[in-house]
């Protein structure tokens, strides 16, 4: 089974990232899933959906848990029965979960140019130092947008607008991480945030 990366972020938060290469079959042949997750996973129209869906749970399985331990509560957010805070992610061919003692939120992209035709949705403050010339300046929109998209996981509350109300500091690509900032409703709040990419795809996440 291909866990293709494990990172130990500090000493209570792990990250692990799957590179999704098996079939529908192979992926939920060993899976003992809750009646809604079955339901939930034969309702998805695209096979690469349920690739995804079934993958964060092999990757369960390889923090030591498995589907009965996961729940949502009325804002999509995920969470664990023991108390763990867990974010997860998926896109294309790339799944991950994050896994922390801490409040975190991850998120996997794929690195397209057209990311630049809507940066004005989510990008605001951060014009300020993007070059729009520059070379990495499509790498650079998605680490921000993968930050961005970390944080409106980790709060999950209806309302909150990327442009308007999450900072992402000036950073370098090779750094690897930088800090950004919640702006939201009076709620003034830090957060470091941790980025990589691989095979055309960045990873995102911050721990608060």
């Amino acid at each position: 089974m291909p866990l293709y990366k494990s990172i130990t972020a500090n000493s209570q938060t792990v990250v692990k990232i799957w590179k999704i290469e098996e079939s529908y079959d192979d992926l939920i042949a060993p899976l003992d899933l809750k009646t809604e997750s079955l339901s939930r996973v034969l309702g998805m129209k695209s096979e690469l959906h349920q690739r995804g869906f079934l993958s964060v749970r092999h990757l369960l399985r390889e923090f030591g848990y498995t589907d009965q331990d996961l729940f949502y509560d009325e804002n999509g957010k995920p969470h664990l029965k023991d108390g763990k805070h867990i974010s997860i992610t998926h896109s294309f061919t790339f799944s991950g979960v994050i896994i922390s003692d801490n409040e975190v939120g991850i998120d996997i992209e794929m690195q397209r140019e057209k990311i630049a035709k809507i940066a004005k949705k989510f990008v605001e403050y951060e014009f300020e130092y993007l070059d729009t010339e520059a070379e990495d300046y499509i790498n650079k929109l998605t680490v921000i947008w993968g930050i961005k998209e970390s944080l409106y996981k980790l709060f999950a509350t209806p309302g909150m607008l990327f442009r308007e109300h999450f900072l992402v500091i000036p950073f370098s690509i090779k750094d690897e991480e930088t800090v950004c900032w919640i702006d939201y409703n009076g709620l003034k709040k830090r957060y470091n945030s941790y980025f990589l990419e691989f095979e055309g795809f960045t990873c995102a996440y911050v721990i608060e």
